[in-house]
């Protein structure tokens, strides 16, 4: 079961680092400002989640040394703000975008 859980977070990280390469690459190349910066929340979403999956794989990968509890606990914090961030701006572009059409 663990080993399932391990290869599991492995297939989503790579995912999640793909993504976000995709969206990197997309709001780069966007040239309206709104879209552009959905595409950097979104991207910011998915690197919030990769840092959350990183830390849940060090959690099953590595034993509990304070050093290793201390860069999960500071992975999982700063993922999770990345996250609640990306939201944040999504939700406002999003706004933005919808007000300016109508």
């Amino acid at each position: 079961m663990i080993m399932l859980i391990k290869y599991l977070l492995f297939i989503l990280l790579v995912l999640f680092m793909t993504g976000a390469a995709v969206y990197s690459l997309s709001s780069r190349r966007a040239s309206d400002p709104l879209e552009r910066g959905r595409r950097r929340s979104i991207m910011n979403v998915l690197l919030g989640a990769m840092l959350v999956n990183l830390s849940l794989m060090s959690m099953f990968l590595f034993r509990g040394s304070t050093i290793s509890v201390i860069v999960e606990a500071l992975f999982l914090v700063l993922g999770a703000f990345n996250i609640f961030s990306g939201l944040r701006s999504y939700g406002y572009y999003s706004r933005s975008r919808r007000g300016r059409k109508a």
